[in-house]
Order: structure tokens, then C-alpha cells, then sequence
């Protein structure tokens, strides 16, 4: 990894004040995720998921039959199909699949369980297209990656079978915010911050609700239901305690985890995978993982 790499992320990301209400927030994420686009081999097409936008990318050899359903991050208030575009079409391009992005509506507009509604409703939609369990992973990055367990653990509780496997990046999985790295990470982290967070969490959970609620905050979850699963975090991020106690607590529940701590990496790295080596290597090491569990 070159240090001049990160380096200029981190001057992307610093190019401008932290902005202030929701649109500017939303549309920051759009400007920084979106630095680089897409590369001009992928095939993009816009797909209707039963009233949810989703969007179907697929690059240069890759199996239709075989879908990476992902869910982007932005702490369940920003983010979009845009912002994540180079991730997810990278993603599959590196397990050789098509994937499957999906825009659940946000917060504070849409609170819990909205964005969790419109996940399981992405996904019935992808199995009623003939495409079976066994032939999809799910994965998401931050509050996309904590969705991304929730929904394994609704589709559990329905009595619905679920994905081949799950890719977890950064994931968002403590709402109470109580990882020490929140505090011990916090001068070196760029992005995530525990006011910060606080204000996300405030506008996605419903007043009143139990922030430990295993819907909330998956870190607290049953996990045994949960497929193999590989996490990659920075570390370099607040959101490190979230990723490494996830690891401990489903690896108790007998999950086959993997965790991967990417020294000197920032939240949500692979965003920027074509102007970060660590960023292609991660989605290289995740392309592997989720073609391994496809077959």
C-alpha cells in the first residue's frame, strides 16, 4: 500500500467543510463516492425491486446466474446507487457475478424499519426472478453492512432460507455506540465520529426504541444464523470495536468468520479502489471469498 495513496483520500475527503442538513450531506457522499466512475466495460441497468430502485451492473464475464445483493452505506441517511457505483461494479467484477445494488429509502424521512422493509422486499423480488439462495451473497458497508446482517436474521425469523454467504466492510453494528475505538480511533479516523453518529442514529431509530434492539444494532443478535461471512475493516476507523466484537460474536455462534484488519485503512475503503491499491486488493480478497461459497 502507498502511503501517498490514503494520503489523498484523505485530502478528497477533507477538500471541503463538513457539510451541514441531509440534501448537502447526501449530496457530498455522491461527490466523494462517486470520484471515480464506473469503468466503461460495465453494463448498468435500472431495475424496479417491487417498488424499490435497484440497479443490475454486470462486467465482462460475469455469471448472471450467481448475484451479489448489495446495500450501500451513509448511515442509513445518505448514500446511493451513485455514491457506491465503483465499489459494487468492482465487487462483481471481481467474483466474476452480477450484482444487484439497492436503494432503500433513507432516514430521517423513512426511520427504521423502512430501510429493513425495503431489503426484504429486494430480496423476494431476487428469488422470485429464479435465482436461488444458494446462488447469492449479501454485503454492504457500514449501515449497509449492519443491514446486511439484519436482513439474515428477518430472513431467519420468517423461516426463509438465506445467501450463500455475507461480505461486511466497516459495518455499522453497535447503534449504543459503545466500541472503545470509538474513542481511541477518533483522532485518526477522517470520517465517523461519535457525535456524528449520534445525530444518524438518532434520525433512523423510532424515540423510544432499544438502541440494542438486535434489528438496530445486529451486534446484539442471535448469530447463529448467520452464512459464512467475511469482514474487512480499517484500522484506522472508530467503527473497528463494531467490526472485531461482530467478529467474536458470531464466531461463538459457530459462524464461519473472517475477519480481515487492513492496517492504516479508512472507513469504507474500497470506495476508492481506483486510486487505492488497498481498495482493489480487499475487493480482490472479497471477490475470492464470495466465489468460493457461489459454487
Amino acid at each position: 500500500m502507498s502511503h501517498s495513496e490514503v494520503e489523498a483520500i484523505r485530502a478528497l475527503l477533507g477538500a471541503k467543510p463538513r457539510p451541514v442538513g441531509w440534501p448537502a450531506r447526501r449530496q457530498r457522499i455522491e461527490e466523494v463516492g462517486a470520484h471515480w466512475p464506473a469503468a466503461p466495460d460495465v453494463k448498468l441497468q435500472a431495475v424496479d425491486l417491487d417498488g424499490v430502485p435497484g440497479e443490475w451492473s454486470t462486467a465482462p464475464g460475469a455469471d448472471p446466474g450467481h448475484v451479489l445483493m448489495f446495500f450501500h452505506g451513509g448511515g442509513y441517511c445518505s448514500g446511493s446507487i451513485l455514491s457506491h457505483r465503483g465499489m459494487v461494479t468492482e465487487a462483481g467484477r471481481a467474483a466474476a457475478i452480477r450484482t444487484l445494488a439497492v436503494a432503500y429509502r433513507l432516514a430521517p424521512e423513512h426511520p427504521f424499519p423502512a430501510a429493513l422493509d425495503d431489503a426484504l422486499a429486494a430480496w423476494r423480488w431476487l428469488r422470485r426472478q429464479g435465482i436461488a439462495a444458494r446462488q447469492i451473497a449479501v454485503g454492504g458497508d457500514s449501515a449497509g453492512g449492519g443491514l446486511s446482517a439484519v436482513l439474515i436474521n428477518a430472513l431467519h425469523a420468517a423461516g426463509e432460507e438465506g445467501p450463500a454467504c455475507a461480505w461486511l466492510v466497516s459495518p455499522w453494528t453497535d447503534l449504543t455506540q459503545s466500541g472503545a475505538t470509538m474513542t481511541t480511533k477518533d483522532p485518526v479516523d477522517p470520517l465517523i465520529h461519535k457525535g456524528y453518529l449520534s445525530e444518524l442514529a438518532d434520525a433512523y431509530a423510532p424515540a423510544g426504541m432499544d438502541r440494542r434492539d438486535p434489528r438496530l444494532s445486529p451486534l446484539f443478535a442471535d448469530l447463529r444464523s448467520l452464512p459464512p461471512t467475511l469482514i474487512q475493516v480499517g484500522g484506522d476507523e472508530t467503527l473497528l470495536a463494531d467490526a472485531t466484537r461482530f467478529a467474536e460474536a458470531a464466531g461463538a455462534a459457530n459462524v464461519s468468520v473472517t475477519l480481515e484488519v487492513w492496517p492504516h485503512m479508512i472507513h469504507a475503503w474500497p470506495l476508492w479502489n481506483a486510486g487505492l491499491t488497498d481498495g482493489r486488493r480487499a475487493l480482490a480478497k472479497a471477490g475470492a471469498f464470495i466465489r468460493g461459497h457461489l459454487r
